[in-house]
This record gives C-alpha cells, sequence and structure tokens, in this order.
C-alpha cells in the first residue's frame, strides 16, 4: 500500500510540474508577443529580431 501511495504522489508531483511549466511557458510567450508587436509599431528591427529568436527558441 506504501508504494502505490508513494507513486500516486509522485505521479500529482509531476502533474504540477508539468502544469506550472505550461503556465510558465504561456506567460513568456504572451509577454514575448506583447514587446514583438511594440517593436514592430515603434519599427525597432533589432529588438525586434532578438524577441523573435527568443520566442522561437520557446517553441523548440
Amino acid at each position: 500500500m506504501d508504494k502505490m501511495k508513494v507513486s500516486y504522489e509522485a505521479m500529482l508531483g509531476l502533474a504540477a510540474e508539468m502544469t506550472l511549466d505550461e503556465a510558465v511557458l504561456k506567460f513568456r510567450t504572451d509577454r514575448l508577443y506583447q514587446a514583438i508587436d511594440k517593436a514592430l509599431a515603434s519599427g525597432d528591427k533589432d529588438t525586434f529580431r532578438r524577441l523573435t529568436d527568443e520566442l522561437k527558441t520557446l517553441h523548440v
């Protein structure tokens, strides 16, 4: 019975970690899109390229 409890707790921990990772990824992605929009609006090509490169690395 104890092995089953340990396995269940491990699975819950993994599920929580995956949920947190997904939330962080979404937050970072949303922030990057906002910054990319701002760089486009201001015509800042260097910042746009840097931010789009960073966005690409998040989704590899």
